[in-house]
């Protein structure tokens, strides 16, 4: 029996109609992630990685079975699940304040709408650009500000499609720093989607690798280390080659000369 603080996707399976026949993009995926794990999911293009995100979002119906946060089922977007795209979407003529402001879906008094923003303004560690508009921002400060926005409303789970997609090596890695310090603040469930192995295993509690036509989970891994975690360790280096391994286990690619 699933925890009712829990994320379960149970026997979730979707198809796309096409001209001649269908187009089953996931397949039988059935998973229990507890509250508060960091799940990260990798795979090719067109594995429906980002459909799954967007059936637990409420925004796609599976086909068949279906999708429970803490015991109900998912059936429409909620306020309590929040989506971080690749672009930051950021409303361009709102500040800092403005725009994480806009994220919250309570009634508020003024003093206390102020208090949250400022405290999630420190939480992503935007203290000093409170009035600053995104042109004025760094791509990696926009998506801060775009987990600011959904964070806001005390989300129970957050899912992260390729957020850092779009940002160069050196600001990816401290976005990953930061998301970290995130999530170890505010314990919400997240779901990321990435192509980058390492930014999985720096972050994950469990990974899991999907494989296509249909899309489904071929092997999940757990990261049982420590946090913060080190890229160069030998457990790092094995979990890698493990995942690696997935991916090209049936193509003639000599592992040993890219990992």
């Amino acid at each position: 029996m699933a925890a009712r603080d829990s994320l379960v996707i149970d026997h979730v399976r979707k198809v796309f109609p096409m001209e001649n026949g269908e187009l089953e993009v996931l397949k039988d995926i059935d998973l229990e992630i507890k509250k508060g794990e960091f799940i990260s999911i990798v795979g090719t293009s067109g594995c429906g990685k980002s459909t799954l995100l967007r059936i637990i979002a409420g925004l796609e119906k599976p086909t068949s079975g279906k999708v429970l946060i803490d015991g109900k089922e998912v059936t429409k977007p909620s306020v309590k699940t929040g989506m971080i795209y690749q672009e930051a979407r950021l409303f361009p003529w709102l500040t800092v304040e403005q725009n994480i402001g806009f994220g919250i879906h309570e009634k508020l008094s003024k003093e206390e709408r102020k208090k949250r923003i400022a405290g999630y303004i420190d939480a992503v560690n935007l203290t000093g650009f409170e009035k600053a508009i995104p042109g004025q921002l760094s791509g990696g400060m926009q998506q801060r500000v775009s987990i600011a926005r959904a964070l806001i409303n005390n989300l129970n789970v957050l899912l992260l499609d390729e957020p850092f997609g779009a940002l160069d090596a050196l600001t990816r890695i401290n976005m990953q720093n930061e998301v970290m310090d995130i999530w170890e603040k505010e314990k919400t469930t997240m779901i990321l989607i990435t192509h980058d192995i390492d930014e999985a295993i720096f972050l994950s509690d469990r990974i899991l690798v999907m494989g296509k036509n249909p899309g489904e989970v071929k092997k999940e891994l757990r990261v049982d280390m420590s946090r913060p975690r080190g890229r160069n360790t030998a457990e790092f280096i094995k979990i890698r080659k493990n995942i690696y391994t997935e991916f090209f286990k049936d193509s003639e690619i000599e592992l040993e000369y890219y990992i």
